[in-house]
C-alpha cells in the first residue's frame, strides 16, 4: 500500500486532534456494551494489515471494486467537470483513485483525507513522483468531522471519492448524516463517486471479515495494541479473540473482541471490568441492495446519475442538489 519514499514536509499537513482517540476509547469502554469506534484501526500497523487484508482470498471486497473501476473508469471520469478537484475520504493508499487519475484528463488537484498521518505522507511522496504535474493536497484528520478544503482548489469544481464500502461502517441513520457532511463540505453541483457493498449470501460475508490465515484477527487485536501504546493501557492480547459474524436482520457484518477469561483492564487512570464471553464491539459493516442505498443518499440530498456493479459490490455516482 505504501513506500518509504521521502514524505511530505509537515506544514503541508493538517494535523488532527490528539486528544480525541481517549476520550472516544473510554466513552466506548464505559458503555453497557463496550465498543471501540473502528475508525482508530488504522495507525501505521493497521493500515499495513488492512492493505493485506485487501489481497486475501477472501476479500472480494476490494478485487471487486477496482475490477468495476477498470472496467467502467472512462465513464466515471466523463461526469468529472473540467480542471476539477477530486477530494477522496479515507484515502489510504490513494490504489483505486490512481485508476480515475489514470482514466481522465479533467482531473486538476488531488486532496487525499486520512486519519493515518504517517500513511498518508509516504503515499503523497510516491503521488507526486508517480503524477509529478497534479496539485496534491493532502489533509491529515477525521473527514466525519469538519475540515476545511485548500485554499489551493476553491475556485475548481469539486468531485468527491469515498471508495471501499467505508459508508458501510456506519449505522444507516449516520451515513445519511454523513453523506449531508460531505454535501455540504463539497457545496451545491459537486459530484461524488462511492463504492458500497452489496448483501448476498452469509457464508461469503463471514468469511471475508474472518479469513483463514488470521489476518483480520490481527488487525482487530492490533486495535488494543494501540491503546496499550498510545493510551498508556495494559490490555493482554492473549486474553481477547477475534469474532466476526453477519447480522442477517440488520444486514450487517459486526466484528468483535471477545474476552477469554474475566478480568480487569486499566485505560489512563480509569480501571474496566471484563466477564469471560464479553464483547468490544469494534465495527460495523452494512450491506446494502442498489435500491436501498440509492434511497438514503436520496434522502441526504444526492441525485443518482449513475451506477455500475457487479453481483458483489456497486459504484454509485451522484450530484448534491442542495
Amino acid at each position: 500500500m505504501h513506500s518509504h519514499a521521502v514524505a511530505a514536509r509537515p506544514s503541508q499537513l493538517i494535523q488532527a486532534e490528539d486528544c480525541s482517540f481517549e476520550i472516544d476509547a473510554i466513552a466506548g469502554l464505559s458503555e453497557e456494551a463496550k465498543s471501540l469506534p473502528s475508525k482508530y484501526f488504522y495507525d501505521s500497523a493497521g493500515s499495513a494489515l488492512f492493505e493485506r487484508i485487501t489481497e486475501l482470498r477472501e476479500y472480494y471486497v476490494t478485487r471487486s471494486e477496482i475490477d468495476i473501476l477498470n472496467s467502467n473508469g472512462f465513464a466515471i471520469g466523463s461526469l468529472y467537470p473540467s480542471n476539477c478537484a477530486l477530494i477522496e475520504l479515507g484515502a489510504g493508499s490513494s490504489r483505486k483513485a490512481r485508476i480515475l487519475l489514470g482514466t481522465t484528463a479533467s482531473i486538476g488537484a488531488y486532496v487525499p483525507v486520512d486519519i493515518s498521518g504517517d500513511f498518508l505522507q509516504e503515499d503523497v511522496a510516491r503521488l507526486r513522483k508517480d503524477f509529478p504535474h497534479l496539485a496534491v493536497h493532502p489533509i491529515v484528520g477525521d473527514f466525519t468531522k469538519h475540515f476545511d478544503l485548500p485554499e489551493e482548489i476553491a475556485a475548481s469544481p469539486r468531485v468527491g471519492f469515498f471508495p471501499g464500502s467505508t459508508v458501510g461502517n456506519l449505522e444507516p441513520q449516520d451515513a445519511g448524516r454523513l453523506l449531508e457532511h460531505v454535501g455540504r463540505t463539497l457545496g451545491k453541483g459537486a459530484l461524488l463517486v462511492i463504492g458500497v457493498d452489496l448483501v448476498k449470501d452469509s457464508r461469503v460475508l463471514t468469511n471475508a471479515y474472518d479469513d483463514a490465515q488470521g489476518v483480520t484477527a490481527r488487525f482487530n487485536l492490533n486495535l488494543l495494541k494501540r491503546i496499550n501504546r498510545e493510551l498508556g493501557a495494559n490490555f493482554n492480547l492473549e486474553a481477547f479473540q477475534h469474532y466476526a459474524f453477519y447480522n442477517e436482520r440488520e444486514c450487517r457484518v459486526e466484528m468483535h473482541l471477545v474476552s477469554k477469561c474475566r478480568q480487569e483492564v486499566r485505560v489512563g487512570e480509569r480501571l474496566f471490568q471484563f466477564y469471560a464471553g464479553e464483547t468490544i464491539h469494534t465495527e460495523n459493516s452494512y450491506k446494502y441492495t442498489i435500491e436501498s442505498f440509492q434511497s438514503l443518499a436520496g434522502g441526504s440530498g444526492w441525485s443518482t446519475v449513475g451506477f455500475w456493479s457487479d453481483d458483489l459490490f456497486s459504484i454509485h455516482a451522484f450530484v448534491n442538489r442542495c
